[in-house]
């Protein structure tokens, strides 16, 4: 898979936004051990660059794969799956790019997953491979 977005190799974010809520913070660890459980290898967490981040990024097998955690405990605006919108595709995309720029030698194929919660339990992840590619 090729990005093709242009991207900043400086990172802006700070305050709040750099750090994720304790309850994000609680899904991303519930969904990195789920993902390892299930075969994939965490190469790190919460990567950022100016406009974009990505909650996890793992490795299965030759495949570098990009996570989103998303959590939702109310459905009045949609579950889970509805807030990842376009343009949040693409923040994630940017932020694929530049760990792609910024650590060589990764030739490899890429592909976007969703691990999808309606609480913190096992029990409530929804596992969405291959979610959506490049907007």
């Amino acid at each position: 898979m090729e990005i093709s977005l242009q991207v900043s190799d400086k990172d802006n974010t700070s305050g709040a936004a750099a750090h994720p809520t304790g309850q994000g913070m609680l899904a991303e660890d519930l969904a990195a051990r789920f993902l390892e459980r299930h075969g994939l290898s965490l190469l790190t967490r919460n990567h950022r660059c100016r406009g974009g981040e990505v909650d996890l990024i793992c490795r299965e097998g030759r495949v570098l794969v990009f996570v989103e955690v998303r959590l939702r405990r109310n459905t009045r605006f949609g579950g889970a799956a509805a807030s990842i919108t376009t343009a949040k595709q693409r923040r994630i995309v940017l932020a694929a790019q530049h760990y792609l720029a910024t650590h060589p030698g990764r030739e490899c194929d890429c592909r976007f997953d969703c691990i999808l919660l309606d609480g913190l339990s096992e029990t409530a992840i929804e596992w969405i491979r291959d979610a959506f590619s490049e907007p």
